[in-house]
């Protein structure tokens, strides 16, 4: 992950070398308000995962399962604040292969390109820790897992700080970087 990730991160610097201008004018297109709660949400969301774990380690298993539930919807509120970025962007018609952001030039249909591939697959990221999430969820509801059995737990919580980190990465290359 970390190497696809990385891999698609230098690709992005050297379009934007090229391209510098139509990076820095696409970037501002976007919301930083957007970005930045969306890092937040998703810095919490690592806390609160955190916080399960230690909580299922001293047999507080109600704790333990409403913090994972937190962690869960803030992943909910995540996907759902890129789907409305993504929205805004697809209604102005500035999505990959559209005619209006054909027109606007290489450096814009690079920028976005990478932006709608690099998010779209952190999405899928966040799709797939938020199943693990459930898993995990349903496990502690079951007994499966507890204090004795968390190895999944640990798990859990890794993958998710992968998501957060790819998040972190992100975050500044798109929207702050301009």
């Amino acid at each position: 992950e970390i190497l696809l990730f990385g891999s698609l991160f230098i690709v992005y610097l050297l379009y934007r070398s090229i391209h510098a201008r139509a990076f820095h004018f696409a970037a501002g297109e976007l919301s930083l308000a957007a970005g930045a709660i969306n890092t937040i949400i998703l810095l919490i969301s690592s806390t609160t995962l955190v916080m399960s774990v230690a909580s299922l380690r001293q047999n507080k298993k109600r704790l333990a399962l409403q913090l994972a539930g937190i962690t869960f919807l803030l992943g909910i509120f995540f996907l759902l604040s890129g789907c409305l970025e993504w929205r805004e962007h697809i209604t102005d018609r500035i999505y990959p292969a559209s005619s209006v952001l054909a027109l606007r030039g290489p450096g814009d249909v690079l920028f976005y390109g990478m932006y709608f591939f690099i998010t779209g697959l952190h999405t899928l990221h966040v799709i797939i820790g938020l199943t693990v999430i459930g898993f995990l969820m349903r496990g502690i509801i079951r007994g499966k897992i507890n204090p004795e059995n968390y190895s999944l737990t640990e798990k859990s919580v890794l993958y998710w700080h992968l998501v957060v980190l790819l998040w972190i990465f992100i975050f500044p290359l798109f929207y702050l970087v301009t």
